[in-house]
């Protein structure tokens, strides 16, 4: 029999091979899918994810909080208007009025209500702060704030892009699993067709048909649980680059590894991810700020000079007002407050003792991470060699056993027990891929360089 005169028999692999549109019809689909690479998943996280944007949002804050502190060194100037009635107790102004001889107390001794005394008093004040070196260490201090916020914010991008590549990594094997098991639904139905042809010819039994049959069966159930893997495997990919859930998507990278494979050494994997790993700068910028803090509470220590001056009119109604002024500068000096600065400082120098300890303990970590994603990367590599090796036996042990029941010197059960071998072989090259990509985006992840990836 030709491979021609099986195809009729194959109409349920080509239903089966609806799984790979997801059991979607063309009219269903509204917009081109986008094509993404592992790379394009990993940048798009850094740009849409929301812990990415939860760090951009943290920089603007800290912004915004050295502009606040900024803003004691820049002139002050505020206006007002009062408008008072008052009346007052004449014994009470601590003023005695003399009076003619004979002639009775102008004021009651024992007090009298005088007034209302109605004023309107229409005023503008300036003040400048001319020396604050404490103010000034205070903005140094939350400037180096910014950096390590903005260190934070790339570090927090870089995460939600090693989730992406994660998820994309996921993705791709979903897409590896449901490939294979459409294979397996070919073949099984294949291996159906040649059962039933040979028992037509009679020269098969009907045990080999139901043989045939319920494989095909399982590996439908199998091709069911692959494609529903699939489809959620690209709601995680599409939920970790910030993207609309029914936004269309396309795997552009292939799950395979490459042939060749060149990884630097240890060393050099290790001082390369701690130059730019953004949350070792991040803890440097913490340590940097919170000395900066220190030394802002000790320059409170220090003298501060000030200008002021207000001018404004004043009467007793609006019609007749006089104008006044002031003006002055002001000297303060700090002289005891209860040891309430130093109990700051000691505050400040024990919380940098704890991001000095997590600074030494994260470079320890990062070595750790970069050493053993090496470790993984190679073994993974290696991995991948041995199992293509048992799937190009598996396929030849299918083919033998083919061969065998075409010419009717065996049963069905060789083919069968082979082509369940091949499944799972192909199983573990899957596997084995996927251990490759994932070690491969945990390396990155390490040396900082996950949105460099290609």
């Amino acid at each position: 029999m030709t491979r021609i005169q099986r195809l009729p028999r194959l109409s349920i692999v080509l239903a089966f091979g609806l799984a790979l549109n997801g059991g979607r019809g063309a009219a269903q689909v509204t917009a081109p899918p986008i094509r993404l690479t592992l790379g394009d998943a990993a940048r798009a996280a850094v740009e849409h994810s929301a812990a990415a944007d939860i760090g951009r949002a943290r920089v603007d804050e800290a912004k915004a909080r050295v502009r606040q502190a900024r803003s004691v060194l820049l002139p002050n100037i505020t206006g007002s208007l009062l408008q008072t009635g008052r009346t007052f107790n004449t014994a009470t102004l601590g003023i005695k009025f003399p009076s003619a001889p004979g002639a009775p107390p102008l004021f009651d001794p024992n007090g009298q209500v005088e007034g209302p005394v109605n004023a309107t008093d229409l005023r503008g004040r300036v003040s400048q702060t001319l020396f604050d070196q404490s103010a000034r260490t205070r903005v140094s201090a939350l400037e180096a704030g910014v950096t390590a916020a903005s260190a934070e914010a790339t570090s927090a991008g870089e995460q939600a892009a090693a989730s992406a590549a994660i998820a994309y990594v996921r993705a791709q094997r979903a897409e590896a699993h449901l490939r294979s098991r459409v294979a397996d639904s070919t073949l099984s139905a294949d291996l159906l067709a040649i059962a039933r042809d040979l028992l037509a010819a009679g020269v098969g039994i009907a045990l080999d048909v139901t043989r045939a049959q319920s494989q095909l069966a399982g590996v439908r159930a199998q091709l069911i649980a692959a494609r529903n893997d699939r489809a959620r495997s690209r709601l995680e990919l599409l939920r970790a680059i910030g993207r609309p859930l029914d936004t269309p998507i396309e795997i552009a990278d292939s799950l395979a590894a490459p042939d060749a494979v060149s990884s630097p050494s240890e060393q050099a994997a290790v001082d390369a991810a701690l130059h730019q790993r953004t949350d070792v700068r991040s803890a440097e910028q913490q340590l940097a700020a919170i000395r900066q803090q220190i030394s802002a509470i000790r320059a409170e220590r220090l003298p501060t000079l000030g200008l002021f001056a207000d001018q404004g009119a004043i009467g007793k109604s609006p019609a007749h007002p006089l104008l006044t002024y002031s003006y002055g500068v002001q000297l303060s000096v700090p002289i005891f407050d209860g040891f309430r600065r130093a109990s700051r400082i000691e505050e400040q120098a024990a919380v940098a003792r704890q991001v000095e300890i997590r600074e030494r303990e994260l470079r320890e970590q990062i070595a750790v991470e970069v050493r053993s994603a090496l470790l993984d990367l190679s073994s993974a590599r290696e991995q991948v060699d041995a199992v293509r090796e048992r799937v190009r036996l598996s396929e030849q042990e299918v083919v033998q056993a083919r061969d065998r029941l075409a010419a009717g010197v065996a049963g069905n059960a060789d083919v069968i027990s082979a082509s369940l071998s091949l499944s799972g072989a192909r199983t573990s090259l899957v596997d084995a891929e996927t251990a490759y990509q994932t070690a491969r985006v945990a390396l990155a992840r390490a040396q900082g360089t996950i949105t460099s990836l290609k």
